[in-house]
């Protein structure tokens, strides 16, 4: 029997390898966190509220003591949508998986069962190509469970033991490399998985809620024969890039080190991605601690106000620049393709911003937002975004996606200090009173090329007529009728 054989023998039969139940772990570790999952009766017990202090407190000492890791360099564990967010009507199911199950917290859900058939298949493909024993490769990550289970939020694996926790990020790691490198490669036919499906599954691969940690992948690679492993590498940067929300002509300037940016997940190295800045920005300010109340409303007022939109080179979302010249201000936004993924991909990366103990950002994706919303009030400040080559709209109409944005916005608290100088100097540009004046003439009386041409053409006939004027006034006289000669005739 070959080793492919034996690799789907040993995949379809996972009893050896998995445990059936989701039986609670009865360590010495859950039996010490009894005295925090106290019954309300027992919270009345003020012994039982001492105690608990007292742990805090001890805790807080040892951390102290053993100069511990500083809280905002902790990663963020993956949890569940925080509720504030998840509770917003409308959008609930932006943070569901359509098609496939990644971890644990969808983990048997019935309406995703179906995706389950493929799993085994594209394990079996990564156990092939690692050229590895199947018991081998599940015991790195077997044997590491301890580590990757503390990338959860308690309350997500606080129902799985370890065996089965094992086994589903076994399968699912495998079966994201393998799903990603075929997706990039064309080479998902293969496993006969149908076009809607892949796009579904590409779609649940950036949810919140459906991430494994990134180290399960980096485990698995580092498992793999050292050009498999470049490859699958290449495949995970390309598969991000495809991911950007911006026309592909732009991501040419993309470019970026994955061991450096050293992800949690996926969804933490598509943020990483599309907020990775490419140039300095620029802001011409009269004095940098200028400070100013943002007036305008949209993207019709800044055009009143002589301020034109115009897209940079670059796909980060954090390349917003302004600059001015004379009279005319300029807008640099990043192109963005709006689609029906935009906004899954968005409320994903916001719920991942938003979660408590993610210290790591600065709000990037969420101040984003907060930005394009506030030149987004109206279809016509979108067909103004839209004319520019700024918003590619593939979604509708230009009313829908103003409503999008300002559905996403709403309630969103963004860091004050991005684009800061960019506001600043709209507001300074917007403020000058003679500035807007030229703007508004030049937009009502030379709003097309006919009209510039009209104006050409009477300053030319008015020009043409004033000289006339002047020599039938000032002409000298004919000298025929002064010269010496003619009078002395």
């Amino acid at each position: 029997m070959s080793d492919q054989n034996e690799c789907v023998v040993s995949i379809e039969e996972p009893c050896a390898l998995r445990t059936d139940g989701r039986a609670a772990s009865t360590s010495e570790d859950d039996q010490s966190t009894e005295i925090d999952n106290v019954s309300p009766d027992e919270a009345d017990n003020m012994d039982v509220r001492i105690r608990n202090l007292k742990k805090l407190v001890e805790e807080e000492n040892q951390e102290k003591t053993t100069d511990g890791p500083n809280q905002s360099a902790r990663p963020p564990k993956i949890q569940k949508v925080p509720f504030i967010l998840r509770d917003r009507e409308g959008f609930h199911k932006c943070y569901e998986p359509r098609v496939v199950s990644i971890g644990p917290i969808h983990h048997k859900k019935p309406n995703l069962r179906f995706a389950e058939q493929y799993k085994p298949k594209l394990t079996a493909m990564f156990i092939k190509e690692s050229k590895q024993e199947t018991e081998a490769l599940y015991n790195v990550i077997n044997d590491r469970i301890q580590e990757l289970k503390d990338c959860y939020h308690e309350d997500v694996v606080k129902d799985y033991d370890d065996k089965t926790l094992s086994w589903i990020l076994f399968l699912d790691g495998c079966s994201i490399l393998v799903f990603i490198h075929g997706f990039i490669h064309g080479k998902l036919k293969y496993f006969k998985i149908k076009t809607d499906h892949i796009a579904f599954t590409q779609h649940d691969l950036f949810l919140l809620e459906n991430q494994i940690p990134f180290q399960v992948l980096r485990l698995l690679m580092d498992s793999t024969p050292p050009s498999f492993k470049t490859e699958l590498k290449k495949s995970i940067a390309q598969f991000i890039c495809a991911n950007v929300m911006a026309p592909v002509a732009f991501k040419k300037y993309l470019s970026f080190d994955m061991d450096k940016l050293d992800p949690i997940h996926l969804l933490d190295l598509l943020q990483h991605v599309a907020v990775l800045s490419n140039k300095e920005k620029i802001a011409i300010i009269n004095g940098s601690e200028h400070q100013t109340q943002q007036s305008f409303r949209n993207v019709q007022e800044l055009k009143a106000a002589g301020i034109g939109l115009i897209p940079n080179k670059f796909c980060s979302l954090s390349d917003i620049t302004f600059y001015s010249f004379c009279f005319k201000g300029w807008l640099e936004l990043p192109p963005l393709i709006v689609d029906d993924s935009t906004a899954p991909k968005f409320l994903n990366l916001i719920a991942y911003e938003g979660c408590p103990d993610n210290f790591r950002t600065n709000y990037e994706i969420t101040s984003y937002i907060s930005f394009l919303d506030s030149l987004i009030d109206h279809a016509n400040d979108v067909k103004e975004l839209r004319s520019a080559k700024i918003l590619h709209n593939l979604l509708g109409c230009d009313e829908e996606v103003a409503s999008l944005f300002n559905e996403i916005a709403r309630d969103l608290v963004p860091n004050d200090g991005h684009y800061k100088d960019v506001k600043i100097a709209i507001q300074l540009h917007y403020d000058s009173r003679w500035m807007t004046w030229i703007a508004e003439a030049y937009n009502d009386h030379f709003s097309s090329p006919w009209t510039i041409l009209a104006f050409i053409a009477a300053l030319v006939a008015l020009a043409l007529s004033g000289i006339q004027t002047w020599f039938g006034v000032f002409s000298p006289s004919d000298p025929c009728t002064n010269c010496s000669a003619c009078t002395r005739k």
